[in-house]
This record gives C-alpha cells, sequence and structure tokens, in this order.
C-alpha cells in the first residue's frame, strides 16, 4: 500500500508503524480466505468465487488452532477475507478468539449483508477496521458486482459501520469500465465521512484474467494518479479526516517521488527514505494468505500456488520454511528479476512490483510488471 496522505501531504497514518518501521524480524500481515462462498459475482474477483458451498474449509476449531499458531509466531494483523466472509456462519467467535489472543482483527467484505445488527456484532467481536469494496456509484457497481441493488446495500453497510463506531473504509478497483466514477467516489467519501479509501490497481488471477485488455493505459494511470494527488491535497487543505491510498502497483511509489521531487526536493527525500523502509511489494515476505481450505500463499493473488497446508504444518513453520522455491526466490528477487524490473532505479522501493502480473501475461514470473506505466527516461539511472 502506498500511503498518497502520508508522503504527499505529511499526514499521519493508522498503520504507518508497519507500513515505514519494518524490521528483519517483522512478521507479514495474514490475509485469511475464510470462505470462498460469495453472494455477489464480481468481474474482477481473484478467487472466481460464486454463491455455492465449497467443500473442506477449515473448521471452527481449525481456524482457532490456525489464529493460536500466528499469535505465537508474532502475526499483529488478520485480515478476514473471503469470497464473503460474513457467509461464514462462526466469523464473530473466531475474530473474537483472534482478538482476545492480541491480534488486529481487520474485515474485507462487499458490505452487502451488514445491517444494524450486524454491525454492533462487528464491533462486539473486536473488528478494528472494515473494509468495503465499492466499485462505482450506482449501476456501474452493480454491473461489476453482478447484482442488482449492490451499491445500495454496500452503502447501507458503510453507513450502519460508521454508526455503530466501527473505523470504514472503501475499498475501489480501478478499471476503464469505472474509471469516470472516480470523481464521485471521492465526493461520496467526502460527504458520508468516510476515513480511509484504498484504489487498487487490477491483478490479473482469477475472473481478472478476462478482464486483462479493460485494465487503465499507462497514460490513463498516471492520469488517474495525478488525480488521486490532486485530491489528496484539496482534503489536506480542508483538513478532511481522510486517509487516501492506493494498491497491487508500487509504480505509484516511484510516481509520487517523482511528481513531489518538482513540488518540494525536500519532502520528496523524506518520502523516499519511508518508502525504502517499506521496502516495496511484500509478497512472501510481508504478507501471507491462508485460504478457505488451509492452503497458505504468498499472498492473496498466488493462489494457484501453495507453500503448504495448515492442517499438515503449522502456518509458523510453512512460513519460515526457506528451503520452499517460491518463497525463496522471492525473498531474493533482485537477482531473479529481469528487463526493466531488473535495471530500474526504483527497485528499493518497488521491488519489482506485483509478481502474479508477470506471470499472467508473460508466463514468467520474473518479466517485468506489465502495469509499471514509468518511462524508460524515469526508470534510468542519473
Amino acid at each position: 500500500m502506498i500511503n498518497i496522505s502520508k508522503l504527499w501531504c505529511g499526514t499521519p497514518g493508522s498503520m504507518d508503524h508497519l507500513r515505514y518501521g519494518r524490521t528483519t524480524h517483522h512478521r507479514p500481515v495474514v490475509v485469511w480466505s475464510t470462505t470462498r462462498r460469495c453472494n455477489l459475482n464480481c468481474v474482477h474477483c481473484y478467487s472466481k468465487s460464486e454463491n455455492n458451498i465449497y467443500p473442506n474449509e477449515l473448521t471452527t476449531n481449525e481456524a482457532k488452532a490456525f489464529v493460536k499458531d500466528i499469535a505465537e509466531f508474532g502475526v499483529s494483523v488478520l485480515l478476514f477475507s473471503g469470497g464473503e466472509p460474513l457467509l461464514r456462519q462462526d466469523l464473530l467467535e473466531v475474530a473474537r478468539f483472534a482478538s482476545e489472543a492480541g491480534i488486529r482483527a481487520v474485515l474485507s467484505t462487499n458490505g452487502t449483508l451488514i445491517t444494524e445488527t450486524i454491525a454492533r456484532q462487528l464491533k462486539n467481536a473486536g473488528f478494528s477496521y472494515v473494509g468495503i469494496s465499492l466499485d462505482g456509484i450506482g449501476e456501474t457497481n452493480d454491473k461489476f458486482r453482478g447484482k442488482e441493488k449492490a451499491f445500495e446495500l454496500a452503502v447501507e453497510g458503510v453507513r450502519n459501520c460508521l454508526k455503530a463506531g466501527v473505523k470504514t473504509g472503501l475499498r475501489f478497483t480501478v478499471t476503464k469500465y469505472n474509471f469516470k466514477d472516480v470523481p464521485e467516489i471521492f465526493n461520496f467519501v467526502e460527504t458520508e465521512e468516510i476515513p480511509r479509501v484504498c484504489f487498487y490497481h487490477l491483478a490479473y488471477v482469477g475472473r481478472g484474467t478476462k478482464i486483462t485488455n479493460d485494465d487503465l493505459t499507462h497514460e490513463e494511470t498516471r492520469a488517474f494518479m495525478d488525480y488521486v494527488l490532486e485530491k489528496a491535497e484539496i482534503f489536506h487543505k480542508k483538513a478532511l479526516n481522510t486517509e487516501i491510498l492506493t494498491v497491487d502497483n508500487h509504480a505509484d511509489a516511484a510516481y509520487l517521488y517523482l511528481k513531489l521531487k518538482e513540488k518540494d526536493p525536500k519532502k520528496a527525500e523524506d518520502a523516499l527514505e519511508l518508502l525504502k523502509l517499506n521496502g516495496g511489494n511484500s509478497s512472501g515476505t510481508g504478507i501471507a494468505c491462508v485460504d478457505s481450505n488451509g492452503y497458505v500463499h504468498p499472498d492473496q493473488f498466488w493462489q494457484h500456488y501453495s507453500l503448504g497446508n495448515i492442517r499438515t504444518r503449522r502456518f509458523s513453520q510453512i512460513w519460515t520454511d526457506n528451503s520452499e522455491p517460491l518463497l525463496q526466490a522471492l525473498r531474493n528477487r533482485k537477482i531473479h528479476l529481469q528487463g526493466r524490473c531488473a535495471e530500474c532505479r526504483f527497485l528499493d522501493i518497488c521491488n519489482g512490483n506485483l509478481r502474479v502480473r508477470a506471470e499472467a501475461v508473460y508466463g514468467d514470473t520474473w518479466a517485468s510488471d506489465p502495469a509499471c506505466y514509468l518511462t524508460p527516461e524515469e526508470t534510468r539511472s542519473n
């Protein structure tokens, strides 16, 4: 994640201690795909979820054993994802168990099932943050999500969470299809006083492979980033309490630095130091994923590659096994990267970007990320 508010405007963020204070002993943020089942049918879903009962998902006891292990391992954040996690009947029980074990419980949801009662239950279960996916305004979101009134229900979910006193944010995946709605998303965030909005770049996995051609062009991505920076500045001047972030394209870090260097060279150097501490993409190091059947992955997009299963080995054992080929390579990726990524002067703050995107387009995990929108002149060493 690139904290635009922090780096561009100097506004402190709630997770800065994780984002810009990493050490070699830092444990990963763990994403748990609690269930594959989902009540929606989103066009970009990385897990190809449908409203089906999927077999062999972790039981409550297995989930609690997993939580106990990662708590003892020192994991500080567990993101409950899916599918749609609210379709898992024991979600609140496991979340409360995680909170009581000292883990920060975070929820990623489509928001359509969050009634006032559910919102209060989320608060009581210990969820410190709820991220609700909204990929456009009105009909745009409904088409993206594959269900009529999905927008209306998600907005109600946002309002119910805020009313219940749960910190709530929006998650927006930007494509050619919904790019036009970005200004209205910012208006919605301001009007509803939503404290956080994350703009995700498209990952070419799951159903996302079918809409690769709907990703923004490099020129459109630059225009999008310019607009996000402009809005962050406006929000900052208005003293709005909203954190603005971009996700899944660490070229954003270099682009922000270059724009900031034109505007304020001193602030640009300060931002560069923070970005170096962050280190760029952290698949296999700073982030991990456990799917609904217990398989461990380097991140939520690598579900086609398993590092092991927590039913046979603890997560802590799997994650510290540096003999696993992909895990070993991701943790030493600079010697494997090819093309523009290998030669880029911003490698220390990008770390080769999203490897699954390169794999999806070129069939090569170590090829250049096709979504990098920096020009050759920008990536060359001075």
